[in-house]
């Protein structure tokens, strides 16, 4: 996802390429959208992953001196094997999922775990001379390796337990694309009638709670979620 979408419609500038110790500190439902993805429309269940990377300080607001640098990345709700979630986290967590596993998996797991993050650089498939910064991969922490206490306070949003303080926090291109989803439109207008979303891979969405939330499974094992 472009990290290039600003409150003032302002370029901003690309997290540099590399490697980064990392922590996940942003999760927030984005809801389920229609989009037009290469000519073809697609109702697809969205949620914006946050990062922040510790080690890297800047300051980009001299009241607030140095903070993290961040950078967020979009993915479709879904466990299926081909899903971009799923190979997400199956990286970072050293193995995939089993099938069980997979039927549902609780995504705030991730919230306060260290991970290392790639960020890459590449061109719009649809401008060339537009590049973006996207994670090319999230890996887990190697041993021995000492990653620094959370900095951010940990951000959560969710049509379960929606805060309009914190939607209101939001930039307005997030706050925007919200606005257009279905759970949105039930929180807004309570009576209005439910879409069902079909993925890209074209199977049935994952069971859900009554706002559309995936939120069921529970951290395993010695694994990082």
């Amino acid at each position: 996802m472009a990290i290039l979408a600003t409150n003032t419609g302002t370029t901003r500038e690309l997290t540099p390429a590399g490697n980064y110790i990392a922590r996940c500190y942003s999760m927030i439902q984005i809801g389920t959208i229609t989009d037009n993805i290469q000519g073809v429309e697609k109702t697809l269940h969205k949620v914006r992953i946050g990062w922040e990377f510790p080690l890297e300080l800047k300051v980009f607001n001299e009241e607030k001196g140095e903070q993290p640098l961040v950078h967020s990345e979009e993915y479709t709700l879904s466990m299926h094997e081909k899903s971009n979630l799923r190979k997400m986290l199956a990286s970072w967590r050293g193995r995939d999922f089993t099938a069980d596993e997979a039927k549902s998996f609780d995504i705030t797991a991730l919230l306060g775990k260290a991970c290392m993050v790639n960020i890459i650089h590449a061109p719009s498939k649809s401008d060339p001379t537009k590049i973006y910064a996207n994670i090319g991969s999230v890996s887990s922490i190697p041993k021995g390796m000492n990653v620094p206490e959370q900095i951010n306070l940990t951000f959560e949003l969710s049509y379960d337990n929606f805060s309009w303080d914190k939607f209101n926090t939001l930039p307005d291109f997030i706050k925007d694309k919200m606005k257009r989803s279905i759970e949105f439109a039930a929180l807004t207008t309570p009576t209005s009638t439910q879409m069902a979303a079909t993925y890209a891979d074209g199977l049935p969405a994952p069971k859900r709670t009554a706002t559309g939330n995936v939120m069921l499974v529970s951290p395993i094992d010695d694994l990082p979620f």
